[in-house]
């Protein structure tokens, strides 16, 4: 039994905090949380790679988005050895419906488009950091649990630098409004606990 303190700590663009339903779903399924870890840093490479090319002129995303992309790449390594330590092998897993609800969200159309994909970055990133932070504190194998909290400073960096760049790019009376907005969405994909576990569901 998995005992879950409901003072979570408030993390910032987020609307509401992880469910203590998510937690103990998580920790009950370690390894194919682990799994669905190691796929969300190479998408996370994958997005940063993909703003990059999209925005190659925008000097200062460039610089940004390829540290996070170096980044996030070596935290897939690492993922990749934790999941070969304990004897889980690399297999694709069906995606739950949190990554591709934001993804609805992005406006087609500049500078709509590019504020948003910066924003939806963002709060998959802070989600992340908050839910690494849930794992490092619960779970029952403390070298892990370690590796889970090495890695929170760098999601609170990365959404960090979404936000900044949102904010260089675009005046941020637009960015907080346009924030909140997605805010509500993302919290509202995680109100129904998907079937199976993932590090966003």
């Amino acid at each position: 039994m998995v005992a879950v303190s409901s003072a979570q700590p408030r993390i910032q663009f987020l609307q509401t905090p992880t469910s203590q339903a998510w937690v103990k779903q998580a920790i009950a399924h370690l390894d194919i949380v682990l799994l669905d870890h190691s796929h969300c840093e190479r998408k996370a490479a994958g997005v940063a790679l993909n703003l990059m090319c999209r925005y190659p002129s925008s000097e200062k995303l460039v610089r940004a988005l390829t540290a996070i992309a170096q980044e996030e790449l070596s935290h897939f390594e690492l993922v990749n050895q934790w999941l070969e330590r304990r004897q889980v092998p690399l297999r694709p897993l069906p995606a739950p419906p949190y990554g591709a609800g934001l993804s609805k969200q992005v406006r087609r159309e500049e500078p709509g488009r590019m504020l948003d994909s910066l924003l939806v970055a963002a709060l998959i990133e802070a989600r992340s950091h908050e839910r690494l932070g849930l794992l490092a504190t619960h779970c029952p194998d403390p070298d892990l649990a370690q590796f889970y909290g090495s890695l929170m400073a760098s999601e609170a960096r990365h959404y960090g630098a979404y936000w900044v760049l949102a904010t260089t790019y675009f005046d941020r009376a637009t960015v907080n409004q346009r924030l909140e907005e997605l805010a509500v969405v993302e919290s509202a994909l995680l109100t129904t606990l998907h079937p199976e576990p993932r590090v966003h569901s």
